[in-house]
């Protein structure tokens, strides 16, 4: 295997660790605030995917693409959190349906808690690939070094 191709499997597989991390902290804050009933559904969805983004920029950046030091707000944090929040209006709305049709349906906690998760997950999902890809191409994309051309052959004469 190339060593280009190692490369990007180590950020998949690192990335998808990230992923699982924050997606456990996430739908345990989510699922504790719908069963708990201490807030919507909705509510509930932007507080766990607040929180969540936090460790998940930090894991991304510093693990996933090996990069420290001075964290840019405009070229980083900024568009970290724009990519974040447009799945987390994506997620909400899901996650809002979900919850109707389950409270409509007579579903219990644990089921509407569940249907929730459920749409959660789904959303953010679907995104998992487009979001890897802006990352690793756009957001913390590595400097290409300078191309180096050969100097030309001076003929003999």
């Amino acid at each position: 295997m190339s060593p280009r191709l190692m490369g990007l499997a180590r950020k998949l597989i690192r990335y998808g660790a990230v992923s699982v991390v924050c997606t456990a902290i996430s739908l345990t804050i989510l699922g504790t605030l719908v069963a708990s009933k201490a807030m919507t559904a909705g509510w509930a969805n932007i507080t766990a995917t607040a929180i969540g983004t936090v460790p998940s920029f930090e894991l991304n950046r510093r693990w996933v693409w090996d990069k420290d030091g001075h964290r840019s707000v405009a070229a980083e944090v900024g568009p970290f959190c724009a990519l974040s929040f447009a799945g987390l209006a994506l997620s909400t709305v899901a996650v809002h349906v979900a919850n109707g049709w389950a409270a409509n349906a007579g579903m219990g906690t644990a089921a509407r808690t569940l249907t929730a998760e459920a749409a959660n997950v789904a959303t953010f999902g679907s995104l998992w690939v487009a979001q890897f890809v802006l990352l690793d191409r756009v957001l913390f994309r590595s400097p290409t070094p300078p191309q180096r051309h050969p100097e030309p052959e001076l003929e003999r004469v």
